[in-house]
């Protein structure tokens, strides 16, 4: 089986919005990590850092599409909506952005801080109630892209077999895609790839959020607007583009100044501040998190039959 019914689509999609990320569960993302770290310590010997970067990104993506050809092979129809299920992140990404809104909305600054600093990578020690809220914007923005619009792009085009492999792309740019003296040579071909993974879909994402915003009669033309001014701005060739249609949907403005491990980095403002950036506009950002994810399930759904 190598392209997944509708019906498998459907059973892996209602399985992640009933259960999300259980711990209980084995998830095969958290597997990709233990054989990443492992071929990492292997490679490390190799003294030529891009070539052993490149090796890595060649192994885990054949050890993992041999993986997912195998066990559809033996499991077929219910193996298909596993595969689905484990590699959509919409009911994760909901619980955790509002667990950090919910610790904002009862005061608690430290709580919120330490809670956003597993949803982020940028230090959180010290954010403001505002910092807080803008990193959450920002990381359910980039995530509408990877945990939900690219997996089912994927899907669509590659089947089962091309949604994991780009499931483990990122995850291996979430690895090893750091721009440190340890990653920049040895994560360059995983951050690359993952940079052209994302063009697309990163892409649809912002047109999705547009037509969301002008379905629920938030700022849509503001979102065009800021999409075409500033996306394109960001050092990330792709991460840009949904959070500025976010930004100019709800009015605010994203980017600013991060520290990553001590470090001050200045990103490009992404929109224009018409209203204030406050933990309360959350429930706009959910509203388009599962809006865009209800228009992406239904377009492949329909592309699959």
């Amino acid at each position: 089986m190598i392209y997944p019914t509708t019906t498998a689509l459907a059973l892996g999609v209602v399985t992640d919005l009933l259960l999300g990320d259980p711990r209980w569960l084995p998830h095969p993302i958290r597997g990709m990590g233990l054989l990443i770290k492992a071929l990492e310590r292997f490679l490390r010997k190799i003294p030529f850092e891009k070539v052993s970067g490149c090796i890595l990104v060649c192994a885990v993506l054949l050890t993992i599409v041999s993986a997912v050809a195998v066990t559809l092979h033996w499991g077929g129809f219910l193996v298909a909506a596993y595969w689905i299920f484990t590699c959509l992140a919409v009911r994760n990404l909901d619980q955790e952005s509002n667990k950090v809104i919910a610790a904002l909305r009862e005061g608690d600054l430290h709580r919120a801080r330490t809670l956003v600093g597993c949803l982020v990578g940028r230090d959180t020690g010290h954010l403001s109630d505002k910092d807080v809220t803008r990193a959450v914007f920002e990381t359910v923005a980039e995530n509408m892209s990877d945990a939900i619009v690219a997996p089912l792009f994927y899907l669509a085009i590659l089947g089962v077999p091309g949604m994991v492999a780009y499931k483990a792309v990122n995850t291996m740019d979430s690895m090893v895609g750091y721009k440190n003296d340890r990653y920049l040579r040895f994560g360059w071909a995983a951050a690359r790839l993952d940079d052209i993974a994302n063009y697309i879909p990163a892409r649809i994402t912002a047109g999705l959020i547009v037509l969301m915003a002008a379905l629920v009669r938030l700022r849509w033309r503001a979102a065009i607007r800021v999409v075409l001014r500033d996306a394109h701005l960001q050092p990330s060739p792709n991460a840009g583009y949904p959070e500025a249609a976010l930004a100019g949907a709800l009015g605010v403005r994203l980017g600013g100044l991060n520290y990553y491990l001590g470090h001050p980095v200045q990103k490009p403002f992404l929109g224009d501040p018409l209203e204030d950036l406050q933990w309360n506009k959350f429930s706009h950002v959910r509203l388009l998190l599962y809006l865009v994810a209800a228009c992406s399930y239904l377009v492949v759904g329909l592309w699959l039959i």
